[in-house]
């Protein structure tokens, strides 16, 4: 009886597999499946050490969850070169800001983040079962995007805490994942909300996944990715009325550095 189990078992491995080669569609499907599925696991085996070492919600979880999440990069055969990590070296509390391409984008983000440092997220995320329940206890800042007035209010909450704590805190200015293998208009509130703490912006950009990863055509392969940390750009002495040109020479810089490291440098002039 467990030979004829294994037997079946070994057939259905194979069948995946030969199908897996054949369509990009089942190949998408089973690694997107399994990705889920292993995120769900992940989360609820790193809940559980948060609360035994830490007790609860705090942003010292994300040492923890950035050990379990870095090992997810190995299942799917992704490669990782970084450039610029001192310049997260800052002295004090900063806003760090970085293109948004896709649910894989939690990989790239614990492979950088530094220290006594929390995300910004949309509401929605903080009810996905176990990732959401180990995204509040990394103490990730969960903002209504439908309510205008409600981000408002949270963002100036955040500066008062993130000045107060000494922490750093990671938003997608582009405010929803893209992955075109462009940048998206920047929102202001990143900005809005560096200039009110007089802190220093820190932006981060990630090559293109479009050679490995594209949902549109249900791609999804091993592949390289580009990080750089860019050196911080200060907000001293900035006020409201300075936040659309910080957010605009920030834009041009991570424009150009996404198609720098994708493998385009010519494309930015080309757009602009």
């Amino acid at each position: 009886m467990e030979m004829g189990w294994l037997l079946w078992g070994t057939a259905v491995l194979l069948l995946l597999h030969v199908l897996m080669e054949l369509s990009p569609t089942v190949n998408f499907a089973l690694r997107m499946g399994f990705y889920c599925v292993l995120c769900l696991l992940a989360s609820a085996l790193a809940a559980v050490a948060c609360l035994l070492v830490n007790g609860g919600r705090t942003v010292k979880n994300m040492r923890i969850i950035k050990a379990v999440v870095k090992t997810f990069k190995y299942f799917f055969n992704l490669r990782f070169e970084v450039k610029g990590l001192e310049n997260f070296k800052v002295e004090g509390p900063a806003v760090v800001v970085s293109n948004h391409q896709s649910v894989l984008d939690m990989m790239g983000l614990m492979e950088v983040l530094p220290d006594n440092c929390v995300q910004v997220g949309k509401k929605e995320l903080m009810y996905m079962g176990s990732v959401g329940l180990i995204m509040y206890l990394g103490g990730v800042i969960f903002i209504n995007r439908k309510s205008t007035s409600s981000a408002k209010m949270v963002m100036s909450e955040v500066a008062k805490t993130m000045v107060a704590e000494n922490v750093k805190v990671w938003v997608y200015p582009e405010g929803t994942r893209n992955c075109t293998g462009d940048l998206l208009p920047f929102k202001k509130g990143a900005f809005h909300l560096a200039v009110q703490a007089q802190v220093p912006v820190i932006p981060v950009v990630y090559s293109s996944f479009t050679t490995f990863y594209n949902p549109k055509t249900k791609l999804f392969t091993s592949g390289k990715i580009k990080v750089e940390v860019l050196p911080p750009i200060e907000t001293k002495g900035l006020t409201s009325d300075d936040v659309t040109d910080l957010s605009d020479r920030c834009f041009n810089t991570m424009r150009e550095t996404l198609f720098r490291l994708s493998g385009h440098p010519g494309e930015a002039k080309d757009s602009s």
